[in-house]
């Protein structure tokens, strides 16, 4: 019987750590992408390969999407895609945090079945399938049970909370921050913060994953305007991104100026 896709994504994931723990701790060449899309390094550049190589070996009927791979238009006809982010987080990386990760979803019409995001420097892994609950290293993870957004814990960029963004001002909250919109959306999963959120356009490679992860566990998932998020599209980017449980989810649409 092969591997399911979860066991596949979870064993890439810790070869794609083997790789990205190399490079952090030795050094890495560093790039700057075109048309002011950020750094990349050559180590996101050896985990993309590599899982490309890997994962589509495994599947060789699921399309491939990648931050680090050129589109090809091929995979909106695949029933079935990878989704990945080869490190996300990588100013992180680049910084000398530890708090990036790599992301790895499988995608199944528009919607993550399989996710997996791990975090090698602290031993962090994240996991979760469609409509069997998520875990953190193996252990079962449930969203926090708090139901009003007025003092909750939530992960966000500061501009986020810019008072035009919202009717009536900015929200009264505990506002914390880490670069990596995987880790976020994981963190949500696991309760140890109440929601978070991004009002820019999200890349699906950054959120396919701890979408999954964080809705497994109980959170709501939605785009900035409260629809469901699909995947595998032309565009590739979500219309921002809200996770929370669900009181602090409904609020936070409540009250944003959309």
């Amino acid at each position: 019987m092969p591997d399911s896709d979860l066991s596949l994504l979870v064993e890439a994931a810790r070869a794609a750590g083997e790789i990205g723990r190399r490079h952090f701790t030795s050094g890495h060449r560093v790039w700057e992408k075109d048309d002011g899309q950020g750094p990349v390094t050559e180590a996101d550049l050896e985990v993309d390969a590599m899982l490309r190589d890997r994962l589509t070996g495994a599947r060789p009927g699921y399309g491939w999407l990648s931050e680090e791979s050129e589109d090809d238009p091929e995979r909106l006809a695949r029933a079935c895609v990878f989704v990945v982010d080869p490190i996300d987080g990588t100013r992180a990386f680049i910084e000398g945090s530890k708090t990036w990760a790599h992301s790895l979803a499988v995608v199944e019409h528009g919607r993550p079945v399989a996710a997996v995001v791990y975090l090698p420097m602290l031993g962090k892994l994240y996991s979760a399938e469609d409509g069997k609950g998520a875990r953190f290293n193996d252990h079962p993870i449930a969203a926090s049970p708090r139901q009003s957004f007025d003092g909750a814990d939530i992960l966000a960029a500061h501009p986020t909370f810019n008072a035009r963004h919202w009717k009536g001002g900015a929200p009264v909250v505990k506002r914390h921050f880490r670069s990596s919109l995987a880790y976020r959306l994981s963190l949500v999963g696991e309760g140890r913060f109440d929601g978070m959120l991004t009002l820019r356009d999200s890349w699906e490679w950054d959120i396919a994953a701890g979408a999954l992860i964080a809705a497994e566990s109980g959170a709501r998932v939605s785009d900035r305007h409260g629809a469901p998020i699909r995947f595998n599209t032309v565009e590739r980017c979500a219309k921002g991104i809200v996770c929370a449980t669900p009181g602090v989810h409904g609020e936070i649409l409540a009250r944003l100026a959309n």
